[in-house]
């Protein structure tokens, strides 16, 4: 399968740049596959897993909180908020990220904030289902 470029990086360092066969990426709107010459492309991400095939299908995946991904003639680039590798992610993680999201939830002060905060805790429950008990997904 032919390779691009891609790029993760978080606010504290470059996670990953490199040459892949296949991006998943958890965009607000649902997830979408990128492959090498994908159509120009900018989504905002929601709290997921961003699971990345390179070549001879060595697959790493990533918790991502949330940010932006753009698919480029150059290749993909994830602006993460906060990006994990899975092996990583405890429940003590899962649990302050929806914390923050209930907090959220309670200070949002328009009906558009608390909607978005509701959400994302929706997302980071189900996350957290998927990831703490991946046999029952």
């Amino acid at each position: 399968m032919a390779t691009f470029p891609f790029e993760l990086v978080s606010p504290e360092r470059l996670l990953i740049s490199a040459e892949v066969e296949q991006v998943v990426v958890p965009g607000t709107e649902g997830d979408f596959g990128v492959l090498k010459d994908h159509a120009p492309l900018m989504s905002t991400l929601r709290p997921g897993v961003v699971v990345v095939t390179g070549p001879q299908n060595n697959t790493q995946r990533l918790f991502v909180r949330g940010g932006f991904a753009e698919v480029s003639p150059r290749g993909l680039t994830i602006l993460a908020e906060q990006a994990i590798p899975v092996e990583e992610v405890t429940d003590d993680v899962i649990a302050a990220e929806i914390k923050a999201a209930e907090a959220d939830f309670e200070k949002a002060g328009t009906e558009e904030s608390r909607r978005a905060a509701a959400d994302r805790l929706a997302q980071l429950v189900t996350l957290r289902e998927t990831l703490m008990h991946p046999a029952a997904h």
